[in-house]
């Protein structure tokens, strides 16, 4: 049993905390003859990395990938996997570790302070240790390689709402996602946001946000019935990434208010035999097997825990206090979540890919 390990037949293990030296992620399962460089991982880690904007915690890390083991060159001269366990090592090198000199003996509500000292009877307080949102760094090393299992499928995530503010359906627009620093698709969101985040964090406050995820290209097929469900090893990715308190498949919590007609993703005969769907309520599986429509889910992430508003809780000793979390935050951690939920979408889909093939030939 292995508590830092997800996957069946793809398997990924984190390691490494938020203020050590550094952290990566062990690949196994990835098939080999993959072409794979550094340069294949790095731009989904420059879209995760801190410090790009004045709405994102202003810790500086490069976030540069190192391959240490799993591939090497073919009779081309060109790296490719080697079906061996691949190793992706990324160093830390701007922590300040005194910004959390006075919660040591202090736990932050909220966070995961209290809960890892009453399981291990001991925490890495820099930060946060494991439960850092740091950790997300290997994983999002972890679906760039995941994602060159499954070039069928593109995959496309954004903040559809922050601090309770939606974006206007009708206004989505997948280029606009990368030209604002909240992953919106909605310009006009992403200019009432900067003035909401902005607010959140001159008061020393914080804000929660919900991720959307929209894979595109998934064939029809992938998933198992009752206990390896697509939907179901989704939600549970989505669930392991730090500060997330809610996934949602489809229209999620929604379909609950339809009837069955409104809720029935009605079917007629396409050209090829195969159906063409009215709706996708859904969200692109049935039965815990994809349907060949788009796969979707949303993630809420509830506020950063960390913030500068005192709040009331008690020390190790169990003595009354006010904890201040001082340091570099993000004042809302959904929006760096983007890049995470849509890796945690790769690897899913990757290894739901890999058993398909593995039962069905």
């Amino acid at each position: 049993m292995s508590f830092n390990t997800f996957g069946r037949m793809l398997r990924f293990t984190t390691w490494g905390e938020s203020h050590g030296p550094g952290l990566g992620v062990v690949l196994d399962g990835v098939p080999p003859g993959i072409p794979l460089s550094e340069r294949d991982i790095q731009p989904f880690m420059d879209a995760r990395k801190p410090g790009q904007s004045k709405y994102t915690t202003q810790r500086k890390e490069p976030d540069q990938v190192r391959i240490m083991s799993g591939v090497f060159e073919n009779g081309d001269g060109e790296q490719v996997t080697t079906g061996t366990p691949i190793h992706l090592m990324i160093e830390n090198t701007d922590q300040r570790s005194k910004d959390y000199s006075e919660i040591a003996k202090s736990y932050r509500p909220g966070h995961a302070d209290y809960t890892y000292d009453a399981k291990y009877g001991i925490r890495d307080y820099r930060g946060g240790g494991r439960s850092s949102a740091r950790e997300t760094a290997a994983r999002v090393a972890a679906g760039a390689v995941a994602r060159l299992i499954i070039p069928e499928v593109t995959i496309t995530g954004f903040v559809c709402e922050l601090g309770g503010d939606h974006i206007e359906r009708d206004a989505i627009n997948y280029e606009t996602i990368s030209q604002n620093p909240f992953f919106c698709p909605d310009s006009w969101a992403a200019k009432r946001w900067e003035e909401l985040v902005d607010k959140a964090r001159k008061n020393g406050s914080s804000l929660g946000a919900v991720v959307e995820c929209v894979a595109e290209g998934v064939p029809a097929g992938w998933g198992a019935p009752i206990y390896a469900k697509l939907d179901s090893e989704l939600a549970a990715a989505m669930m392991t990434i730090n500060a997330t308190k809610g996934v949602e498949i489809g229209d999620g919590f929604e379909a609950a208010r339809l009837t069955g007609e409104q809720n029935a993703d009605e079917m007629s005969p396409g050209p090829d035999g195969k159906p063409v769907f009215a709706s996708n309520h859904a969200g692109g599986t049935a039965g815990g097997i994809s349907t060949g429509q788009p796969v979707v889910c949303r993630v809420a992430f509830k506020p950063t825990s960390s913030i500068l508003t005192p709040v009331k809780s008690i020390t190790a000793d169990g003595e009354a206090t006010e904890v201040v979390t001082k340091g570099r935050h993000d004042p809302c951690v959904g929006i760096r979540g983007t890049p995470v939920v849509e890796a945690m979408m790769a690897l899913v889909l990757a290894d739901a890919k890999l058993m398909h093939r593995a039962q069905v030939g």
